[in-house]
């Protein structure tokens, strides 16, 4: 059976409510209705509904004229197996020394490679998003350079595939937090299947609002999140860290990344590198 999807943007979080509180009266109703910011300070909101029959075409048209969105794109989502299509189409991933790879693939870990398990059906931070790379490839550049972290903390975790690789490479116990507690849950699961119970301590929180976050000088903090959050963390991510402590920050569109630099140089970092994958940025920034 096939799904539909209709996705429309418009200027403004007040618009973009009121008008996804409209959808809720289409006929057929929407499953599932959702309002997201684009993180491009341009102040444009996406709406997207989710419907298991067809949708009202001329509603949507309606609606969109109505809140001054722009014409609703819908699509029919084919119904398929998606975990078992994201294995296929998910070969493991090289970022310096580490090997990130879904347990369809145990037979593919080279020798002497740093392997990361993380599963399709847990897709966010598998290491096939250039910021993930990015992060890795900037981690296996500090450890070549003869850095050691012996305080390492992964604020916005995901998957946990941060915090897991300094703990590959490095002793200690790594900490690994996010806001959602559904991607907590998640990255337990993926520090159990990695073997790493008790090195990935995982957390609950929102920036550095914990108590342990708050009671740890780092001497290394990944943030791959977003522009926004990347800058209102700013203040929190320097000084949360020892003197000579780096940062690792991504989630960062390419024209972006001068703005996130005047903004971390200007509270007393140094940029020590800025690589580009595709159209994002990673940074490693030194207190």
């Amino acid at each position: 059976m096939s799904t539909y999807t209709a996705l429309t943007t418009l200027t403004g979080k007040e618009p973009a409510e009121a008008l996804a509180e409209a959808m809720e009266m289409l006929e057929p109703e929407a499953t599932g209705i959702g309002v997201f910011e684009v993180e491009d300070g341009s102040g444009t909101w996406e709406v997207g509904g989710y419907f298991i029959e067809k949708p009202d075409i001329a509603g949507l048209e309606l609606l969109a004229a109505a809140y001054g969105a722009k014409p609703f794109a819908v699509s029919e989502v084919p119904d398929q197996d998606w975990v078992a299509k994201v294995r296929r189409e998910l070969t493991p991933v090289e970022a310096g020394r580490f090997f990130v790879y879904g347990s369809h693939d145990a037979d593919k870990v080279p020798d002497g490679a740093e392997p990361l398990l993380i599963e399709a059906a847990m897709a966010f931070g598998t290491g096939h998003h250039g910021t993930t790379q990015g992060c890795l490839q900037a981690l296996d550049h500090l450890a070549n350079q003869g850095f050691v972290g012996t305080s390492v903390a992964d604020i916005g975790c995901g998957t946990a595939v941060l915090a897991m690789a300094a703990a590959r490479i490095w002793p200690g116990v790594m900490l690994a937090s996010d806001i959602d507690a559904v991607a907590v849950e998640v990255a337990e699961a993926n520090v159990a299947a990695n073997g790493l119970e008790g090195r990935v301590n995982c957390l609950e929180a929102m920036g550095f609002d914990h108590e342990v976050l708050q009671a740890t000088q780092f001497d290394l903090i990944f943030a791959n999140i977003l522009k926004g959050p990347l800058i209102d963390l700013a203040p929190e991510m320097t000084e949360r860290r020892l003197p000579g402590g780096y940062a690792i920050l991504s989630g960062i569109l390419n024209e972006q990344a001068d703005e996130i630099v005047a903004v971390y140089e200007g509270l007393g970092n140094s940029l020590v590198q800025r690589t580009e994958i595709g159209e994002w940025t990673t940074l490693i920034l030194q207190k």
